[in-house]
């Protein structure tokens, strides 16, 4: 994941670790928009969304993993890192509520991201680290998909056979083995297979 993660950031800018980008004030953006999904308006009736939550948890892991990258840092070091840091603290009991305000407060005060507090998220959200393995590959393919099929100059369909992309994505994820060497290409053929017009390229 750190692997993809970095050549995607490579779209937006070659040397994109030393530009300074402020990664964590995604995280803690994307923060809010989750518990918009997950209802915190005890003065308005509000029913939780679970997909979309956990939607967002994945978007949040797409910018924690990058606030972490730094110049001199291979994969294998970053990986290393989060290894340790998960191995010295016990996981967390906790309700999404404030599994995502304390990552979103630790985001703020230290501008970094503490992938122990992302996995109480996790876990209450119901995800565990295969389900967002699946789930992150799924995302990011289809974000390089978009890109190749003119996402940048506006040409790209989203909606296809009246559903939007993420949809079509959600069945192809559910058809595949994620256990697969080769699953992040089975994604984007499978994509690439449905996509209108995509298999006359």
């Amino acid at each position: 994941m750190l692997g993809m993660q970095d050549r995607m950031n490579q779209r937006v800018h070659p040397q994109w670790t030393e530009q300074g980008y402020e990664w964590y004030r995604a995280v803690w953006i994307e923060c809010g928009e989750l518990m918009d999904h997950q209802g915190y308006k005890w003065w308005k009736k509000q029913h939780s969304d679970t997909e979309q939550v956990q939607l967002e948890v994945v978007d949040i892991w797409h910018f924690g993993m990058s606030a972490l990258f730094a110049p001199g840092l291979s994969h294998e070091d970053i990986a290393t890192n989060m290894l340790a840091e998960l191995e010295a603290s016990a996981p967390g009991e906790t309700d999404v509520l404030l599994a995502t305000e304390a990552l979103a407060a630790h985001s703020l005060q230290t501008r970094s991201f503490s992938v122990s507090l992302f996995r109480d998220l996790l876990h209450a959200s119901g995800l565990d680290f295969d389900s967002l393995y699946r789930q992150y590959v799924g995302k990011n393919v289809l974000n390089f998909f978009r890109q190749d099929h003119g996402y940048k100059d506006g040409s790209y369909i989203k909606v296809w056979d009246g559903r939007e992309d993420n949809v079509h994505l959600v069945e192809i994820l559910a058809e595949l083995d994620s256990q697969a060497n080769d699953y992040a290409d089975l994604v984007y053929v499978s994509l690439k297979t449905r996509y209108p017009g995509a298999t006359a390229e």
